[in-house]
């Protein structure tokens, strides 16, 4: 990822774009912040996988290498080796490993448009490439605070999990710090190009092989745990504490559908690679499309059948009660426990079908489920009581009272809406004929046929939204003093050349609002509260530059008290703006990621209807984008004079005369002064547009915005259309009619 990215600006949001020289296949960002306070972004391309260190403090410049003494200059520690046939050969010294002590600057580098700028990078080559990538499901936080499920691993190493083509899938740990200019500068990587591979322990890492796939893997996912056997059965009384795990869980298409999990231990020592094999292996009646763990219960996973249904998984409770499993070991089986099931697809003719699932994600803390379908809809699951409008106590399906539970299925959804711009997916049939391929009809490639892309594609029939692509990418916010519970927030996406991408700020509020709308509770628009609708991203392909849209993430937007040095609880303030969107959406195209966020001049919805708009921050710097719409602080207005008279003549005296009435000689009179004397008329020709222009330029004052009365204005103008409709009404009473009737 190149440190200069080329940046665009649109009516709604900046993008920068950053080139790279791979071609990327998945992009995740890491739960956990570096100890400068860098947000670490990995992704996966042709030759491994990439780390990047995004904002913090800056790595201190290298030192200059000590030049070295030519040939021939004397020197007092000069030593002289006398050879002795009698002595034996000496013994290679072991070349002790290199420790990497990088050092930062605590001045903020100064950024364009409060952009911050990559710090580091490193590459870790696996020989192949890498398809998917995957992060502990945890909390965004500081360091200090990172101890998700008692994984105190997390406060200083990286842990993720990574699926290559060779059917291979890796857990790799690294530490947290990025790699100093001098750890990247040693003699030995410029010597062989091989020494700075991954597994190989040059950068402080491990990676783990887990082996037992035959194919390459169409998804991963990881978790970490501190115990080794089922919490829920066993008791951590009898002895200390155990070290951290990993449970990796991998499918692939192998029969007809594959799902296995690894168990992982994390405390091995840099450099050294053991295989594992599975302990779990299902063998499922249809390939899966995607995995995620539980952030609450660990032991969970959601696993989704994109034509079938989403299901709940849980490794730990064996599917034969009663199974003799021997202590401190899992069982070879798992349990489903749960099958959440989509409505069915609308078609012609009767179907059966059910709307294809483009992905599921765990929101509410693991208390519920949220499901995007391939015709733009999206629901909530609740299943645990999430509900914002319900008592959650012990109404949950994984509460004590149905611990229990086995084979359950639920359909209905708590909420349930539509993607803006999707009304095309629903309704594939309202298409024109010559925007359908293989019409036989020349349709030229316009911006509306582009948009329709997406469309037209799948124009036809319901069975064919099996093609659509999408995903939901969720952000969670570390707990904070205002809330008990962190926020969350999601990104909903449907890929393409022109995608379609829209971010809930906070699923709670959000989730809370949609129900009050049902019952018809309303919604309070005077609140001042943050945003509880559902906001589109437009204007994306200007980043993209043609490329299709493969994936998004969030990136926590990081708060003044988090980047200033010294703060003492940066982790505190991640995700608390008080206004917009608290995330940089990063898009990943084929070749380039493309970072999204909002403009600072993109008010919420309250402030536009009240007419409030923010101030100009005097400590901004100039803006330096490609701008791709009109700039409203520069408009370009233009008088024209259309008049035929000419300059000097005086036009008061001129009588009034038809249009087409030949002129007389009293209409123009000399002037008896100088053109340059002549005033110039106010409203000359088209001259009043200026005015205009002014008008609509005119800054609002806040203070009048915030004294009006909306309601008694409503009033007024509601008796202002009652006076105007019984005074048409009056005068249609008066007037006469007349009919003439023919002999």
């Amino acid at each position: 990822m190149q440190p200069a990215p080329r940046t665009r600006r649109t009516a709604q949001n900046t993008q920068h774009t950053y080139p790279l020289d791979y071609r990327i296949h998945d992009v995740k960002t890491y739960p956990v912040q570096s100890p400068q306070g860098a947000t670490i972004l990995l992704y996966g391309h042709e030759n491994g996988v990439t780390l990047v260190w995004r904002g913090g403090k800056r790595l201190k410049a290298p030192k200059p290498a000590p030049a070295e003494k030519s040939n021939g200059a004397k020197s007092d520690d000069a030593v002289m080796i006398i050879d002795s046939d009698d002595e034996a050969p000496a013994k290679p010294q072991k070349a002790t490993p290199f420790q990497d002590k990088a050092e930062f600057d605590d001045s903020a580098p100064a950024t364009p448009e409060n952009l911050p700028e990559i710090i580091q990078t490193l590459d870790l080559s696996l020989g192949s490439a890498i398809l998917h990538v995957a992060v502990p499901p945890a909390p965004h936080s500081a360091p200090d605070a990172a101890s998700w499920h008692g994984a105190e691993i997390l406060q200083n190493r990286l842990v993720f999990a990574v699926a290559s083509a060779t059917s291979d899938v890796f857990v790799i740990s690294l530490p947290l710090t990025p790699p100093s200019h001098e750890s990247k500068a040693r003699p030995e990587l410029r010597q062989n190009l091989l020494a700075g591979n991954a597994g190989k322990g040059v950068w402080g890492e491990t990676v783990t092989l887990l082996g037992g796939q035959s194919r390459p893997g169409q998804g991963v996912a990881i978790t970490l745990t501190k115990l080794s056997q089922d919490s829920r059965r066993k008791s951590t009384e009898r002895g200390a504490p155990m070290a951290a795990h990993a449970i990796v869980a991998a499918h692939s298409r192998e029969a007809s559908g594959t799902l296995r999990l690894w168990h992982v231990p994390l405390n091995t020592t840099p450099g050294t690679s053991n295989p594992v094999g599975p302990f779990q292996t299902e063998y499922l009646p249809a390939p899966l499309a995607n995995i995620s763990f539980n952030p609450s219960h660990t032991t969970q996973l959601l696993a989704v059948a994109s034509a079938q249904a989403a299901r709940v998984y849980d490794y730990s409770i064996p599917s034969v009660p009663n199974e003799d499993i021997p202590e401190g070991s899992l069982p070879s089986q798992g349990s489903w426990l749960l099958s959440l099931y989509a409505p069915f697809a609308r078609g012609n003719a009767m179907s059966t079908a059910r709307k294809p699932i483009v992905a599921a994600e765990w929101i509410s803390h693991g208390h519920a489920v949220l499901v995007l379908l391939a015709d733009g809809q999206w629901g909530i699951w609740d299943i645990d009581g999430a509900s914002p409008l319900t008592n959650s106590s012990g109404t949950g399906l994984f509460s004590k009272a149905n611990a229990a539970l086995h084979g359950s299925a639920i359909t209905a959804f708590s909420v349930s809406g539509h993607l803006e711009g999707t009304g095309p997916l629903r309704n594939p049939a309202t298409q024109k004929s010559a925007a359908v391929p293989g019409s036989g009809e020349f349709v030229p490639m316009t911006p509306h046929t582009r948009r329709d892309a997406i469309a037209t594609s799948i124009a036809g029939g319901s069975e064919k939204l099996a093609a659509v692509r999408g995903g939901i990418s969720i952000t969670r916010h570390a707990q904070t003093k205002a809330t008990s519970r962190g926020d969350e927030t999601l990104i909903l996406y449907l890929g393409g050349a022109d995608p379609l991408v829209s971010v809930i700020s906070n699923i709670s509020r959000f989730w809370d609002s949609q129900l009050r709308r049902a019952t018809g509770g309303g919604v309070n628009l005077w609140s001042g509260a943050q945003p509880t609708r559902m906001i589109r991203l437009t204007d994306l392909s200007t980043g993209l530059l043609g490329e299709r849209c493969t994936g998004a993430v969030g990136i926590p937007k990081p708060t003044t008290s988090s980047a200033q040095p010294g703060s003492s609880s940066p982790s505190e303030s991640i995700g608390n703006t008080s206004d917009g969107i608290p995330i940089e959406v990063l898009l990943q195209g084929e070749s380039r990621v493309v970072i999204v966020h909002e403009n600072e001049d993109t008010t919420s919805l309250t402030n536009r209807l009240l007419g409030a708009r923010k101030k100009p921050r005097a400590d901004r710097a100039p803006a330096r984008a490609i701008i791709a719409y009109p700039r409203p602080d520069k408009p370009d207005s233009v008088a024209f004079n259309l008049s035929v008279a000419q300059p000097g003549l005086l036009r008061s005296r001129a009588p009034v005369r038809g249009l087409f009435d030949a002129p007389s000689q009293e209409d123009v009179l000399p002037s008896t002064e100088t053109p340059e004397a002549a005033p110039r008329p106010q409203n000359f020709g088209f001259g009043f547009a200026k005015d205009l222009n002014y008008a609509a330029d005119a800054p609002d004052d806040e203070s009048e915005a915030e004294n009006r009365d909306v309601d008694q204005e409503i009033m007024d103008i509601m008796e202002i259309d009652r006076e105007l409709e019984q005074m048409e009404a009056d005068r249609a009473r008066g007037t006469k009619r007349v009919f003439f009737e023919e002999e």
